[in-house]
């Protein structure tokens, strides 16, 4: 895609997440419908389904001929080098539900299998950070840029729990916290892992990691915090695979690298695709 519609397809993206963040206050607190999905921690309520329903509609008026991959409609998706639209809804839907504020939309635009254009939105933080390929990142409208940090103690890092609740996820959480938190400045724990990239990019912290994310957590961010100057890779420090279901998310190649061979466990888990 050249630069013209690279600008288009973020213009639009901006536009149908601010209306779906419109959509995520105007629910909020309200969630009569929460389902379980695997697990009791593994949920989806009927604000999730309205706002990927109506951003499905609005691209697929805008771009009918581009692919769409959502949280709420994953198993009917197949992921190819077309254009293709990778929606989180609501990426923090547990926050939401408690009305923790750390939750967001999350629209990535993925061509040959790479991310292009990442817009996340928070509405409840008022937050919007986009990114292009090759124009580098912003939130706000306020270029971000990652904190230049190469000192492992020193370095601040963002984990999950995750919603996985089987004993080989919990083994290997609790594992990786305690082999990393005792060597850095601290961990933190937010539920929302666009918003964590985001973090990162922004220069908040140095590095985010997790296992048992999906294409849609990490699409939209993995751009931003590419373009914000920060490293994503694979866990084991090889190419990030945006199906792979784990990254590491890092504000230079030094701390991503030392962060990999930091952790102990590193969980092999079913592709998305």
């Amino acid at each position: 895609m050249d630069l013209k519609t690279l600008t288009e397809c973020e213009s639009f993206a901006i536009a149908i997440a601010i209306k779906a963040g419109e959509m995520m206050k105007s629910m909020s607190g309200r969630c009569k419908q929460i389902e379980e999905k695997q697990n009791y921690a593994d949920i989806v309520t009927e604000a999730d389904k309205a706002i990927e329903s109506f951003v499905f509609e609005e691209l697929r008026k805008q771009f009918p001929t581009h692919k769409l991959i959502g949280e709420e409609t994953a198993s009917k998706a197949v992921f190819t080098d077309d254009p293709t639209w990778i929606v989180d809804p609501i990426d923090g839907t547990t926050n939401f539900v408690h009305t923790f504020p750390f939750c967001c939309i999350s629209i990535g635009l993925a061509v040959n299998k790479k991310c292009v254009v990442g817009v996340i939105y928070s509405p409840f933080l008022d937050k919007l950070y986009t990114a292009k390929k090759g124009c580098g990142a912003y939130c706000n409208g306020a270029p971000i840029r990652v904190h230049n940090c190469t000192s492992f103690q020193q370095a601040l890092f963002i984990c999950e729990m995750g919603n996985q609740r089987d004993d080989e996820k919990r083994k290997a959480v609790f594992a990786n916290m305690e082999a990393v938190g005792w060597k850095c400045h601290g961990l933190r724990c937010m539920g929302s892992a666009a918003l964590n990239i985001c973090m990162v990019a922004s220069g908040f912290a140095e590095a985010y990691w997790e296992f048992g994310l999906h294409c849609w957590d990490m699409a939209a961010g993995a751009i931003i915090a590419s373009e914000a100057g920060g490293v994503v890779i694979d866990t084991e420090g090889g190419e990030f695979d945006l199906m792979s279901r784990r990254l590491i998310v890092a504000c230079n190649e030094s701390i991503a690298t030392q962060l990999s061979k930091e952790l102990p466990v590193h969980l092999k888990l079913e592709r998305d695709d």
